[in-house]
Formats: C-alpha cells, sequence, structure tokens
C-alpha cells in the first residue's frame, strides 16, 4: 500500500502593487540620496550612493516579497541587470585602459595644448566651448573635462576681462556634448547598452539633436563673446599652467595617431571594445618611442626600455598614469585612467540597473508610469513624458544614472508597441537625463560642476545652452516627427 503523497505548499497569490508600494523605493531613493550627498558632499559617489541604490534594492525586494514574489523572482530579476550590461563592462573597462595609456602617450596632452592655442578673448566664450567639446570628445569625460581645463578656462575669464558665469555655461555645453558623442562615455555605452542599440548607432542618432544644440549654443557664445568681451586680439595660451605641456611632452601631430585608429575603426563597425584596446595598445606603442622621458618617469629610470615600456603601458591600462610635475593642474588631467578607475562607476551601474529591474520586475514603476503612458497618446507627449521622467528623477534622485536606467528600461515595451525604433528613445534617454542632471543644484554632477568650477549652479543654469536645447529638440522631433525612425510594431 503506497503512502499518500505530502500536499505540496501552493505559491503565494501575488498581489497588485499599490501606489504605496510604487512610492516607498522612490522616497527611500531620494532620502538616502540626499542624505548621503548630505553627509558626504561630492565623496558620495565613492561609495555612500552606491550603497543607497543596494539598499533600495532590498527595500523594492521586500515590497515585491510582501505581494506574494519570492526571493528567486529577486535574484531573476538581478541576473536579467546584470546580463543586460555584460558588453557595457567590457566597453567600460576597455574605455579606462585607454584613457591611462593615451595620458601616458601623449594623445590627450596633444589635443589639450592645440586646443589651448586658438583662446582669445574676443571669441573666448565660443572658443571654450570648442575646446571643451573636442577635449570631452576625445576622453568622454564631462567631469574630468570640467574639473580641468574647464577650471583653467574659468580661471582665466577673470584675467582677461570676460564672465566667468558665462564661460562656465560654455565649459559645461562643451564637455556635455563631448560626453554625448563619445564612444569613451560611460553614459553613451550605458544608455545604448539599456535600450539594446548598437553604440555607434546610438551616438549617430544622437548627433541629430546634440550637433544642432551644440551649434545654437556656440552662436550664442559667439555673438557674447562679440558683443561683450574686451577689445583684446591677442592668444591668452600663456595664462594657462596648460600651456607648460610642452615642456613635460614632445608634442607633435603625431601624438593624435591613436585618435585616428579609433576612428577609422569605428567607422568600420569594429566592435567597441576590440576598437579601444586596439587604439591602447597602438598608443602604448607610439609612445614609447615618442614620449620615452615620460615612459621613464612613470615606470622608474633604472627599467630596461623594452621591459619598462610593456611594464608602463600595462600600469597604466590597468592602473591608470599618474604624473608629478609640479604644476597641479597638468597633474590632474592626467593622473587618471586604468581599468581600476572604472570600478566605483560600474558599482553604481550595477545598483542602479538592479533597483531599475526589481521595480520593473514586481510592477512597481510600471504603477507609476502606466497612467502617464496612457494619457500620451501622440508620439510628441510620449516623448514629452519620458523627458518628464528623465528630468523629474535628476531632481527626485539627484542621479544622473538612475535618470537613465529608469525611463530606458520603462519605456522599451511602449516604444515597440507603437513601433518606434529602439534609438529614438536612447537618444530621448541620454538627451533628458545626461544633459539635464548639470542643471539641478542638488543632483550630483549639478553640485559637482558648481564645486569645481566655482561658480554656482543657478549662475551658470542660464548659459548652459546645449544642456536645455539639446532635450527641447529632442521633445520638438517627437512633437513634430522630425528624424523619428520607424519599426513594425511588436
Amino acid at each position: 500500500m503506497t503512502e499518500p503523497e505530502e500536499p505540496q505548499p501552493q505559491p503565494r497569490p501575488v498581489r497588485e502593487p499599490s501606489l504605496a508600494d510604487a512610492l516607498i523605493p522612490l522616497v527611500s531613493l531620494a532620502g538616502l540620496i540626499a542624505g548621503s550627498l548630505a553627509l558626504f558632499g561630492l565623496d558620495a559617489l565613492d561609495g555612500p550612493i552606491q550603497v543607497a541604490l543596494i539598499l533600495c534594492v532590498l527595500v523594492a525586494a521586500l515590497i515585491g516579497m510582501r505581494n506574494g514574489h519570492t526571493w528567486a523572482d529577486v535574484e531573476r530579476a538581478a541576473r536579467a541587470a546584470f546580463t543586460s550590461i555584460t558588453s557595457a563592462v567590457l566597453i567600460l573597462l576597455a574605455v579606462g585602459a585607454l584613457i591611462g595609456v593615451w595620458n601616458l602617450s601623449g594623445t590627450i596632452p596633444t589635443l589639450v595644448y592645440y586646443g589651448i592655442q586658438v583662446l582669445s578673448p574676443s571669441w573666448y566664450y565660443a572658443a571654450t566651448a570648442l575646446i571643451c567639446g573636442v577635449i570631452a570628445m576625445s576622453i568622454g569625460s564631462s567631469w574630468t573635462t570640467a574639473g580641468t581645463i574647464g577650471v583653467g578656462l574659468v580661471g582665466v575669464a577673470t584675467m582677461v576681462g570676460v564672465t566667468p558665469a558665462i564661460t562656465a555655461g560654455a565649459v559645461i555645453s562643451g564637455a556635455y556634448l563631448g560626453d554625448k558623442l563619445s564612444p569613451l562615455s560611460e553614459t553613451t555605452v550605458l544608455t545604448a547598452q539599456l535600450v539594446g542599440v548598437d553604440v555607434h548607432a546610438h551616438i549617430k542618432r544622437q548627433a541629430w539633436t546634440s550637433i544642432p544644440a551644440f551649434i545654437i549654443a556656440f552662436v550664442v557664445f559667439l555673438i557674447l563673446s562679440l558683443t561683450g568681451a574686451p577689445d583684446v586680439h591677442n592668444p591668452v595660451g600663456e595664462e594657462i599652467e596648460l600651456q607648460s605641456l610642452d615642456g613635460i611632452y614632445r608634442i607633435t601631430a603625431w601624438n593624435l595617431l591613436p585618435l585616428v585608429l579609433l576612428a577609422f575603426l569605428s567607422i568600420r563597425k569594429v566592435p567597441a571594445t576590440l576598437a579601444l584596446m586596439a587604439s591602447a595598445l597602438f598608443a602604448g606603442v607610439l609612445g614609447a618611442f615618442l614620449q620615452a622621458d615620460v615612459m621613464r618617469g612613470f615606470v622608474g629610470s633604472d627599467e630596461n626600455p623594452v621591459v619598462g615600456s610593456i611594464k608602463g603601458i600595462w600600469l597604466a591600462m590597468a592602473n591608470g598614469f599618474e604624473i608629478s610635475s609640479g604644476i597641479a593642474e597638468i597633474d590632474q588631467l592626467l593622473s587618471r585612467g586604468g581599468m581600476d578607475s572604472m570600478l566605483l562607476t560600474l558599482w553604481l551601474i550595477i545598483g542602479a540597473v538592479t533597483f531599475g529591474a526589481i521595480l520593473e520586475e514586481f510592477g512597481l514603476i510600471a504603477r507609476l508610469v502606466d497612467p502617464m503612458i496612457r494619457s500620451a497618446r501622440s508620439t510628441g507627449r510620449l516623448f514629452a513624458t519620458v523627458f518628464a521622467c528623465g528630468f523629474g528623477l535628476n531632481i527626485v534622485a539627484g542621479d544622473q544614472y538612475i535618470a537613465l536606467v529608469l525611463p530606458s528600461k520603462v519605456f522599451r515595451v511602449e516604444f515597440a508597441k507603437r513601433g518606434l525604433a529602439p534609438t529614438n528613445l536612447s537618444r530621448l534617454a541620454a538627451d533628458s537625463g545626461t544633459v539635464t542632471s548639470a542643471l539641478v543644484p542638488w543632483n550630483s554632477c549639478g553640485a559637482f560642476m558648481g564645486a569645481v568650477l566655482g561658480v554656482p549652479t543657478l549662475s551658470y543654469l542660464p548659459y548652459a545652452i546645449f544642456n536645455y536645447a539639446s532635450p527641447g529638440l529632442s521633445v520638438l522631433y517627437g512633437i513634430t516627427g522630425f528624424r523619428i525612425e520607424k519599426v513594425p510594431p511588436s
């Protein structure tokens, strides 16, 4: 006689989340990030904000479990989040390696040196925006651009009789243009990866709003330069400490060959990770010949030249480049890079995408956003809704990664249903999340820009023309249908 089988436990019924369920994680996020910024200031990005994100992941997980989900559901959502950023992780590590080697080999110093040669008070604001745009595009970081040459340009502004607040707006406009259009930018890579589009396709579509927005900003800055600057036409490069780069590096156009190689490989559609690593290795070999003194100073003069060069390239890729020139501005600009420099960013991204994945998996974000989507019946209203979410999260959460991750994940399905290509969403998410972050004083980006440039966020805000022209054009395209790509609805 067979024994009766024990009854299997029945899974708990899953309840739909309430409005309070949906609000609690976002309120927790806003509170924890605000607390981390209040306690640690700009150092909050060195770990406290990441911890805040992980705590918010647990808050969202507990709400989901209270509504009937299991811990296995939490783990499944986290695995999906990790899978979605696998390519981004490889690209970001390659970007870190590239920056370290480009500093070692003289590629970035040469770009900076040539850039400051064109400065003159009669076109100071326009030249500032252009120089910062080129440099940010070459290094992929708006923060580094603003924190190095941007600081120098704002400092020189007072000496030559131009306005620091307008100069700061020009610095930020150029820095965010380069940040958006650079394959080295972690926000650009992350946005493309989240939406599921190729990085180069994403950059190409971003150019449709970024370049016109920058032209608008450049024209305004040129008018302000010509009407408000003193009547001086001599270059002012000698006022900037970065002018001393030619005493440290051998400044030559040959140093720009790694940039040319990266551009060529990108045009040839070589996978981003391979293109970045190839350019880094080529720059290292080139630097061994062109920057022998810098290489010896980096690894130690007692090393065999060949072994020392290999060691220098390896260390620059792993831990970044460091220099002690005695000139603070140069040391700050060039002592950076390396794969390990990306680990804090990756930690932040992991926390952000996991939080977004759990909110999406458990229907928490849909509870808030679905009514907005239902009311956005036209493409123009949908674009305005995405912008409102991105900009609103920059205000509420105080961090651009949250403002990028959540709209990118939440609106993917709706864009697919309406037959809108994902490149539309990637461009709009970047315009709404990345660019507007510098306009919010308590956002980590706005706080950083205000602190390093020495100009309050609200003072430079009217002159950060690119940062509201770009999202404005993006929403306008949605309203008019201009440059809106369609796909079969799914």
